[in-house]
């Protein structure tokens, strides 16, 4: 038993080595920048043969590229992503989310780092094309890099399933991660780790750079700007090259996210500084299983869940590019951000047919201590519907918000052929506010929508 745990640990000592020497070392010549990009030979080291020329090919033209990166203006901050499936919705959405969060002065402080670290050739050549079209102004200004590991880089799906059973996705999580980090290291002074299928808060690098300076006097390894997993996890970059090679010591042994709190730790920051309002969310509900820490989108819908049947949303409040009003009504983690609202102003849902409702939630705030709520408000149902497009003609109160929530079981009576739910806001309030939730409940949804159809 111990001689095969020295071995495991030799192993990983002589992986870390390897890849600090492959991500990490400068060529001692710089040929032109499109030969460095001319990865030549890099499909064929995909098939059953491993031609040693062709891996040491793609380390040389590896080497030069990271040189020719390391040798451009540093910026503020790197975005870390590490892209471990051929689905490219997500990792869209989240670029998207990050440039359209950012203002042009922001931009420059930037550097958007993608690891795409799935092996499918095909996906990746269409993920590769897609990016280039939507991003090309990105891409050529340098702030979004794209990079790829060969699969000669890793060990093979038989061998780690043979040592690592039951772990084999935070295993190849952590090695990508790693991967990811070491190409990051010079990239910037700060490094912040994100997920694919991420909302972003608007001006979130203004956010951070506020928090980084209020910090200067504390010495820190690991700033937090969300609670879930691994999103928004803020580093120094000169940490990145021991955290990667942390990272491939104890690749095996626990999920990314369970990893970094240790290596937290290891460099004396003992306890976790989470950074309010948290500036990053997941677009879907994820939950976690076992050890593997595997995150996986809540598809199929909890029987006791909300119903949320279709509907336009309007308001009167500030609309931002990103967090839309009608985001406060989906049933993922998308909220509706805005700022400096007024007395009189409402965020209104305006069902597509009346429903019979037995219960409203509305949640406002941040998910962990309640920032950004709604002080004062009140939730009103709304009946009778008339004009094009629907306005609702007659209200009823439902009840206040306490705390910036209300959850609100509705009698029959009140709860029948309702066809709108308005938020509205009762006093001036300035700063941001966050509209997280507005969840319906109907009453036999499924016999409504049996009536429906004979309408």
């Amino acid at each position: 038993m111990r001689c095969s745990i020295r071995r495991g640990i030799i192993t990983s000592v002589g992986i870390g080595f390897l890849w600090l020497l492959v991500t990490l070392k400068a060529p001692r010549e710089t040929e032109d920048v499109q030969n460095v990009m001319a990865f030549k030979g890099q499909e064929d080291s995909y098939g059953k043969r491993k031609d040693v020329r062709l891996l040491e090919g793609w380390q040389n033209h590896t080497f030069q590229y990271i040189k020719t990166i390391q040798q451009r203006r540093k910026t503020w901050l790197t975005v870390g992503i590490s892209v471990p499936r051929p689905d490219q919705s997500g990792l869209l959405y989240t670029l998207v989310s990050l440039f359209r969060a950012s203002s042009e002065i922001e931009q420059k402080r930037l550097t958007v780092l993608v690891h795409l670290a799935h092996s499918d050739l095909t996906r990746l050549r269409e993920t590769i094309a897609h990016i280039s079209t939507l991003f090309s102004p990105q891409i050529l200004s340098g702030k979004l890099l794209l990079i790829h590991a060969l699969s000669d880089a890793y060990r093979t799906t038989d061998d780690t399933r043979k040592e690592a059973h039951g772990g084999e996705f935070y295993s190849k999580q952590n090695r990508d991660h790693a991967f990811l980090m070491s190409f990051a290291a010079k990239l910037s002074e700060y490094f912040l780790l994100l997920e694919d299928n991420v909302l972003c808060a608007p001006n979130f690098i203004t956010h951070i750079h506020w928090k980084v300076d209020t910090m200067r006097s504390d010495p820190w390894v690991l700033l937090e700007f969300s609670n879930m997993g691994f999103l928004g996890k803020l580093f120094h970059s000169r940490d990145l090259p021991l955290l990667a090679h942390f990272l491939l010591l104890f690749y095996k042994e626990k999920p990314l996210d369970r990893l970094i709190p240790h290596f937290r730790t290891l460099l004396a920051q003992k306890n976790p500084i989470l950074c309010r309002p948290f500036l990053f969310y997941h677009r879907f509900s994820y939950y976690t299983s076992n050890d593997s820490q595997k995150a996986t989108p809540v598809r199929k819908k909890n029987p006791y869940g909300p119903d949320n049947p279709s509907a336009a949303i309007f308001t009167d409040m500030k609309v931002f590019d990103v967090h839309f009003p009608w985001k406060a009504y989906t049933l993922d983690e998308s909220f509706f951000w805005t700022q400096n609202v007024s007395a009189g102003n409402h965020l209104t849902v305006i069902l597509k047919h009346p429903a019979n409702l037995s219960r409203v939630q509305v949640l406002t705030g941040t998910i962990v201590d309640g920032k950004h709520a709604l002080e004062k408000g009140q939730v009103e149902l709304g009946y009778d519907p008339e004009g094009m497009p629907q306005f609702c003609t007659s209200f009823a109160l439902l009840g206040h918000l306490l705390e910036g929530q209300v959850n609100q079981e509705i009698f029959k009576s009140m709860g029948y052929d309702v066809s709108c739910v308005r938020l509205v806001v009762k006093a001036n309030q300035v700063g941001g506010l966050i509209i997280r939730h507005i969840y319906l409940w109907e009453e036999n949804p499924k016999d409504m929508e049996a009536a429906q159809s004979w309408r």
